[in-house]
């Protein structure tokens, strides 16, 4: 189960990664959760994850946070 505070789920995310897990699918795999979840709730917070080859990046969503602005 993922938390629902943004912060949180970050801190977890993050945590994980770096001590735990070599990419977000081996992360994922052993929480019984599926990467698309987990981006579609990052996503509901304005925050994107992208993976490129063993590294993760989780950045403000800068679009959205534009269209929100307008």
């Amino acid at each position: 189960m993922l938390p629902n505070d943004p912060a949180i789920l970050l801190s977890v995310i993050n945590t994980k990664l770096r001590d735990q897990y070599s990419s977000l699918a081996a992360l994922c795999d052993d929480l019984d959760v599926s990467e698309d979840e987990i981006k579609k709730q990052a996503c509901r917070y304005r925050i994107r994850i992208r993976c490129r080859t063993e590294q993760i990046q989780i950045t403000p969503d800068v679009k959205s946070q534009k269209e929100k602005m307008r």
